[in-house]
């Protein structure tokens, strides 16, 4: 297995407190994007793997939203999590030292990011972003980083303001419902996303289509791509900074070895088929940093 090469130093006080005082349990958020259950299924092998290396109690936590996994990292009530891009850079622009970055998901062509796809239903006669002008779009939620901060921004530098483009913009309240919603005809079109390899009717090999398509809540043929992002950085694992070492190295080090020590148990972690989990710095998100900066006019 391979070994990971750590420089997550603590150098304050309080840090160093608690790690002379050891922990007690270890808390998961896992961001929003299916069910709450199907979410907890999918990492439970997961977390019995921390639990059983820590020797904590280690539970798992599936906030409604983005949000709830963002104000727990900051409150210190959760102690690690797998954030989206955007997510991440609203952490660290809210407190730069609260977590430390560990690993992100490498795909299975080597490279670490993805896409946010804009899709339709097959039969609604949509088959790219112009045919859904004055119809009903959808976007995942405010923190989402495939599901708005970078659709948002690059379908308004194509089409100009979106709230006047489409007939109405909602907000779905995650990656699933927008899928579901989509293929409901609750909306006209909307977005998600995927790694953008393989095959469309699989859903392609990760990301929300795909774990939708092998939930069974959609048939794939069913939808039709209209548009593609340029290329997201994956979002990173982070673990609060505030914990003890070791503890942040085992984590660290059972995430990494996921893909050869339990290959089942990495698909649902990675929300389907990827290579590895592999090490990741501040300097893959400065480009999510600054849209965010100017997203929030700060």
């Amino acid at each position: 297995m391979k070994r990971l090469t750590l420089a997550l130093a603590m150098t304050s006080v309080m840090a160093g407190a608690v790690s002379a005082e050891g922990i007690k349990e270890f808390n998961i958020g896992i961001l929003g994007g299916e069910n709450a259950q199907d979410r907890m299924t999918s990492n439970e092998c997961y977390r019995a793997k921390i639990e059983e290396a820590l020797g904590v109690p280690v539970k798992v936590f599936t906030p409604a939203d983005y949000d709830g996994v963002i104000q727990g990292l900051l409150g210190g009530t959760l102690d690690m999590a797998w954030l989206g891009a955007s997510a991440y850079a609203k952490i660290y622009l809210t407190d730069p030292n609260v977590v430390d970055l560990a690993l992100t998901k490498q795909n299975v062509d080597g490279s670490t990011g993805y896409y946010s796809i804009a899709f339709a239903r097959k039969d609604s006669g949509i088959t790219k972003i112009e045919d859904a002008k004055g119809k009903i779009f959808a976007f995942g939620e405010p923190n989402s980083t495939s599901g708005y901060l970078v659709p948002g921004a690059e379908l308004t530098a194509t089409y100009g303001q979106l709230d006047q483009y489409f007939a109405e913009v909602k907000f779905s309240g995650g990656h699933e419902q927008t899928i579901v919603g989509v293929a409901n005809g609750d909306y006209a079109a909307g977005v998600s996303w995927a790694d953008g390899l393989g095959n469309w009717e699989d859903g392609y090999n990760s990301g929300a289509f795909r774990k939708a398509a092998d939930a069974g809540l959609v048939d794939m043929n069913d939808l039709v791509e209209l548009w593609k992002s340029k290329l997201i950085p994956e979002g990173p694992m982070v673990v609060r900074s505030a914990l003890p070492q070791d503890v942040k190295d085992k984590v660290t080090q059972i995430t990494a070895d996921l893909h050869e020590t339990d290959k089942d148990c990495a698909y649902g972690v990675a929300a389907g088929e990827a290579k590895d989990f592999v090490p990741v710095t501040h300097d893959a998100y400065l480009g999510v940093v600054a849209a965010r900066q100017l997203q929030e006019g700060m």
